[in-house]
C-alpha cells in the first residue's frame, strides 16, 4: 500500500527515535489514570500518567500537549528548564499527535482554569505511523466510524460517552442481579437445534464431529436446564445470532441478557424489570426523565399494561378474537389493504407470527413511554405458559419503549408433554415455509421430564437499550465493532488518505 507523505515522515522519525530509545518500550508505571489525575489538588507531586497525544503545541521553551483515553483528557506542560535541553529537543523533533507518552510531575491549574500536569520527566511510549485524520473531528461519516471504531473513539467525544454509558450499564446490570442472588453462567453458542426463540438461524458445520450446528438464537433452553439442576436464579450476558434483516434497530449478531428465576411468574418479573431499569438508569443517568431526540421518555412510576388485542383494535380496528385463524386474519389484512413487511412471505406465517407482524406495522411505532404489552397468542410463544383462563394466549409480556421492544418475558411452560405438542406444531409450521418457527428439541424435553418448578424468565437486548438511552440513530452506533462488508480486495475498510 502506498504511504502518504505524513506516513513517510513518521517512519523517518521512528528511525531517529530508535537511535535514542526503544520506541515500543515494555511498560510504564502510572500512579493515576487521566481522570484521577484531573481531580487531584494543586501541588500534588510525583504524579505519573500516560496517554495518547491528541493536541500538541510546540513552542520555544514551553510546549503543551493534551493526553486522552476513554475516560478523560488532561493537559501537560513540558518546559525545557525542567526536562532538560536534550529531552526537550527530542520532544520537539520526534513526537507527533497520535503518539503515546508517559509523563511524571506536579499538578497545577493554569490561569485559564485548566488542570495541568507540569512535567519533570517524560518517556516515549509508542509511535503512531498514521496521522489522525481531520475528517474525524466532530460528527462525521457513520460508516467510517463503524469501520474504524478505534479512530472514532480517539476523536469523537460523543462516541466515548456512548460506550462509557454502555460499560456502566452492563456493570450495574450485573451488580443488580448479583445483589439479588442470581448466578451468571455460560451456555453454548454452537447448538444442535435452533431453539430458544422464533427466528431464522445461522447454520454452520462442525468438522471434528461432522455435523451441522446452529449459532444460538437465544440461551433460553440451557438456562432453564440450569434451573432443572437446582440453580434457582440464573442469568447470562452474551452474543446471540439471528439471520434476519438489518436496519437501524436490528443486527444479526447482538448482545442480550436472559434471566430466570424459579417460583416466579411473569407478573413478578414485571416488577423486577421495572425496579431494575429504574435503579440502573437513575444511577448512570442521574434522572428517570430521559430526552430522546425532541421528546422526553418518563421511566418513573408504575408502567402500564396493554394487551395485543387492545392495541390492534385501537390502531387497525382488527379484533384478533374474531379473526382468530391465519386464514381469517390474512384475509382481513388484505381486505383492509394493510401492507406488511416480512422476510418470510406473509402467506407462510402462522397465526401468531402474522399477529406479531401486524402489530409491528400498525401499533408499535406509537408506543413511546415504557409500557408492558401482554396477552400474546399461544402460537407466537411456543415456550411460554398458557393462561389458566384463556389457553389461546400466554402469560407473557414485552416491554416496549419508543417503538422498540426492549424486554421479552413470560411464565415458562414447564409441562414436557405440552411442550412437545407445541414444538411439533412449530416443526409443522417450519415445514410449511415459516422460517422463523422453532425446531423440535427432544433433548430439551428430556431435561424437562426430570421435573421443572414454576419459572419465569426474561430477555433484554442490551444494544437496543443503549441505543435508546444514548439517542443513537443506528444500533451500530453502540456496538463497538459491528460486522461490515469489505470495501476492497484486502477485506478491510481502513481510512485512505486523500
Amino acid at each position: 500500500m502506498m504511504k502518504s507523505e505524513q506516513e513517510r515522515v513518521r517512519l523517518e522519525k521512528l528511525e531517529s527515535i530508535s537511535k535514542v530509545c526503544n520506541p515500543y518500550p515494555e511498560k510504564y508505571e502510572v500512579t493515576h489514570s487521566l481522570l484521577e489525575a484531573s481531580m487531584l489538588p494543586d501541588e500534588t507531586r510525583d504524579v505519573s500518567i500516560a496517554g495518547r497525544i491528541v493536541f500538541l503545541r510546540k513552542m520555544g521553551k514551553l510546549s503543551f500537549i493534551k493526553l486522552r483515553d476513554i475516560e478523560a483528557d488532561l493537559q501537560v506542560s513540558i518546559k525545557v528548564d525542567l526536562v532538560g535541553e536534550d529531552s526537550y529537543e527530542f520532544f520537539k523533533s520526534s513526537i507527533d499527535i497520535g503518539d503515546f507518552i508517559g509523563v511524571s510531575g506536579e499538578i497545577f491549574t493554569t490561569h485559564t482554569g485548566e488542570k495541568t500536569l507540569r512535567a519533570d520527566t517524560f518517556k516515549f511510549l509508542g509511535k503512531a505511523l498514521k496521522p489522525l485524520p481531520e475528517k474525524f473531528h466532530g460528527l462525521s461519516d457513520p460508516e467510517l466510524c463503524y469501520r474504524n471504531r478505534y479512530v472514532d473513539l480517539i476523536m469523537n467525544e460523543d462516541t466515548r460517552k456512548r460506550f462509557l454509558l454502555r460499560f456502566n450499564f452492563i456493570k450495574e446490570l450485573r451488580r443488580y442481579l448479583e445483589d439479588k442472588g442470581y448466578y451468571e453462567i455460560e451456555t453454548p453458542i454452537l447448538n444442535n437445534k435452533a431453539s430458544g426463540a422464533t427466528a431464522k438461524p445461522f447454520k454452520s458445520h462442525h468438522n471434528a464431529l461432522d455435523m451441522d450446528v446452529y449459532l444460538r438464537i437465544a440461551p433460553e433452553t440451557y438456562l432453564k436446564r440450569a434451573i432443572v439442576g437446582g440453580i434457582n436464579k440464573v442469568f447470562e450476558i452474551g452474543r446471540c445470532f439471528r439471520n434476519e434483516g438489518i436496519d437501524a434497530t436490528h443486527l444479526q449478531d447482538f448482545t442480550m441478557i436472559e434471566g430466570y428465576q424459579a417460583y416466579y411468574n411473569y407478573e413478578d418479573n414485571m416488577k423486577l424489570i421495572q425496579d431494575m431499569l429504574q435503579t440502573i438508569i437513575s444511577k448512570i443517568c442521574g434522572t428517570l426523565n430521559i430526552q430522546i431526540g425532541d421528546k422526553f421518555i418518563d421511566f418513573s412510576g408504575t408502567w402500564p399494561r396493554v394487551s395485543f388485542r387492545e392495541l390492534l383494535i385501537k390502531y387497525s380496528n382488527i379484533d384478533i378474537d374474531v379473526y382468530n385463524t391465519r386464514e381469517k386474519l390474512l384475509s382481513k389484512i388484505k381486505e383492509d389493504n394493510i401492507k406488511l413487511e416480512s422476510e418470510t412471505p406473509i402467506e407462510n406465517l402462522g397465526f401468531g407470527n402474522l399477529v406479531d407482524v401486524l402489530y409491528k406495522k400498525v401499533a408499535r411505532p406509537n408506543l413511546i413511554n415504557p409500557i408492558y404489552l401482554t396477552s400474546h397468542p399461544t402460537s407466537l410463544s411456543p415456550l411460554a405458559r398458557s393462561n389458566d383462563d384463556n389457553p389461546e394466549i400466554v402469560d407473557r409480556f414485552q416491554l416496549v419503549i419508543d417503538g422498540a421492544e426492549v424486554v421479552n418475558a413470560y411464565s415458562e411452560l414447564v409441562d414436557p408433554q405440552e411442550q412437545e405438542k407445541r414444538l411439533l406444531e412449530q416443526a409443522r409450521l417450519k415445514a410449511d415455509g415459516d422460517e422463523e418457527a422453532m425446531e423440535m428439541d427432544y433433548d430439551y424435553i428430556g431435561a424437562m421430564e426430570y421435573g421443572m418448578p414454576p419459572i419465569s424468565g426474561w430477555g433484554m437486548g442490551i444494544d437496543r437499550v443503549i441505543q435508546l438511552l444514548t439517542n443513537s440513530d443506528n444500533i451500530r452506533d453502540v456496538v463497538m465493532f459491528p460486522l461490515m462488508k469489505p470495501v476492497n480486495k484486502e477485506g478491510d475498510g481502513n481510512i485512505e488518505e486523500e
